[in-house]
């Protein structure tokens, strides 16, 4: 069985020459979407370097993304009708996610919960995790909401060991 399409196109050059990449998955539905986003977040993170991480930080910064995949899509299955796309865009160590959805109402912050409550933490993981998040409307031709959130890699270390090399 064959999954949703996926396209992977190249736009403007980054700063050191390479390409900026956007990598869409089309969504049909929410069951398994918050795996299927998971998993692809983590090929298109392979395949822009982050992973294998370089260092606890970094690590650390991959398993970051990751949880903000699964709350922002979380959110489009529990409150925005189930997501529709899921866009990738990485330029210049910066990583943009977007989750598209049905809804129309974009997300509001609510009273503050206790952190010993389950659920209702979903924007409180945003703003402490990402760089920056926010919501726009997708536009006259569509319905719904795109839900962002920025994410920077961490700086590489100055030095790197190479083979042969004694501390």
């Amino acid at each position: 069985m064959t999954g949703p399409p996926v396209v992977r196109e190249g736009e403007m050059a980054q700063g050191d020459g390479t390409p900026a990449q956007t990598r869409r998955l089309l969504l049909r539905g929410s069951a398994g979407a918050v795996s299927r986003c998971r998993d692809f977040t983590a090929r298109a993170l392979a395949d822009w370097g982050w992973i294998p991480a370089e260092s606890p930080r970094a690590r650390e910064r991959v398993e970051d993304v990751l949880l903000l995949v699964s709350e922002v899509v979380t959110n489009a299955c529990l409150h925005g009708g189930g997501p529709e796309e899921f866009v990738l865009r990485h330029a210049d160590g910066l990583l943009r996610v977007e989750v598209a959805d049905r809804s129309p109402e974009h997300p509001r912050r609510l009273a503050p919960r206790s952190p010993s409550l389950p659920g209702g933490h979903g924007l409180m993981v945003l703003d402490r995790l990402a760089s920056d998040w926010g919501s726009t409307d997708r536009g006259p031709a569509a319905t719904g909401k795109v839900v962002w959130l920025e994410v920077s890699r961490p700086s590489r270390p100055p030095w790197r060991r190479r083979p042969g090399d004694r501390t």
